[in-house]
């Protein structure tokens, strides 16, 4: 089932569709949400990520091939995971961006979606949520980082939804983090990388008392300026704050 994303409107009866993208907005701020979700006003785009995004592409082929062939992939065997490549008809609705995997929470009538990056299993029959990271960093990677909560909330989601659709999910997600090297002596058109995995132990208990909360928010008046998930205020609002406080003065006042 698909609802169009449009504006939202108090009290409408049409379900509205929340991404996982917009759970973590609120989270990080509740006032840029609300001018999201209520007036169509996004924060300022950032650059495309096409490098990770391209990795983000292969790694799905690479474990597509042990899919098809209902193997485990080679890194799963190193890391000692009892598991393989999940298979389902639906896998590539599931990783489309803006359709993923969907629910109907009918108390708020907001239709939760997400795309997952890959689902594995294990002989308990249980999925695994899989999600691939890539970046270049001198020190090892992991998810430990205050601003990596965002990595975290977005597994969690993606488990949720899934036992929110009826399958078996592991509490255990990972991340297939992968990190590339630069101590090489020059380029010559090669990136080598280092991909390591890292498990991490979901708990989704947070999730539909946030939902609760963002449908509150939706039918309320817009939030006054708060403290952004990292803490501190969110840099956004501050920067608008600011602006808005600087035009105001400088503009010419009327005689």
């Amino acid at each position: 089932m698909s609802y169009r994303n449009l504006i939202y409107v108090p009290k409408q009866k049409e379900p509205f569709k929340i991404s996982r993208s917009k759970i973590e907005l609120f989270m990080q701020c509740q006032r840029c949400f609300w001018l999201d979700a209520r007036l169509g006003i996004k924060r300022p785009s950032m650059p495309p990520f096409n490098l990770n995004n391209a990795v983000d592409q292969l790694f799905k082929k690479e474990f597509d091939i042990y899919r098809k062939s209902k193997k485990a992939h080679p890194i799963m065997i190193e890391n000692g995971i009892d598991a393989i490549p999940f298979e389902h008809p639906d896998l590539d609705k599931w990783r489309e961006n803006f359709v993923g995997i969907g629910y109907l929470d009918k108390p708020t009538n907001l239709f939760v979606f997400g795309a997952v990056d890959d689902l594995w299993i294990n002989s308990k029959d249980e999925l695994i949520v899989v999600d691939y990271k890539a970046t270049s960093k001198t020190s090892e990677v992991n998810v430990d980082s205050d601003w990596q909560i965002g990595y975290k909330r977005q597994v969690e989601i993606y488990v949720w939804l899934l036992r929110m659709n009826g399958f078996k999910v592991s509490d255990k997600a990972i991340f297939v983090y992968t990190n590339a090297q630069i101590d090489s002596d020059g380029f010559y058109d090669v990136l080598k990388f280092k991909t390591k995995i890292i498990e991490h132990n979901t708990n989704i208990d947070w999730i539909e008392e946030e939902i609760k909360n963002i449908k509150k928010c939706l039918d309320g008046e817009i939030p006054k300026v708060g403290k952004s998930a990292m803490g501190g205020i969110c840099e956004f609002c501050e920067y608008s704050k600011k602006r808005t406080e600087l035009t105001l003065k400088y503009l010419p006042k009327k005689r």
